[in-house]
């Protein structure tokens, strides 16, 4: 089976006409980025709302963690540096497109985290955010990112 235009039915030609147009638009490395881009935004804009400052974390953060996003196993304090410090870390490490498949595991990982334990109704946002982890972790940040360059996935 080939994906050759002349090989398609006559009234599929359009569609497979702009199918090969769209792969050429918007080859994987792009849509990669893309996806990088798009979660690390999510995450990174959440983390900024826990922090004052580089090492400050804001009082009403720690609170959430003693209250709304209480964790079991883990003591509330320790809980908010850590989502906190991940969600500005491997926010970064997307963008640059950096150790990808760690970064996106990590906030898959999170993701998990918050589904089953804070908020298990948000499972639609939830498995949105996976929709773009997923491929980053399966395939890397792609030809754009510094793990290409520095051949690390």
């Amino acid at each position: 089976m080939t994906s050759n235009v002349v090989d398609t039915p006559a009234r599929h030609r359009p569609f497979a006409r702009a199918a090969l147009l769209a792969g050429r638009l918007l080859p994987p490395s792009f849509l990669l980025l893309v996806q990088r881009l798009g979660i690390a935004s999510v995450f990174f804009l959440s983390g900024r709302t826990k922090v004052d400052g580089i090492l400050t974390m804001k009082p009403e953060t720690i609170a959430l963690f003693q209250t709304e996003y209480a964790l079991p196993l883990i003591p509330p304090v320790t809980a908010a540096y850590l989502a906190a410090t991940a969600e500005l870390v491997f926010p970064i490490l997307l963008v640059l497109g950096l150790f990808t498949r760690l970064s996106a595991a990590a906030l898959l990982g999170m993701t998990m985290v918050i589904e089953i334990f804070v908020y298990p109704d948000a499972w639609p946002t939830h498995l949105s955010w996976a929709g773009l982890m997923l491929p980053l972790i399966a395939w890397g940040g792609g030809r754009l990112s510094l793990d290409r360059l520095f051949r690390i996935s």
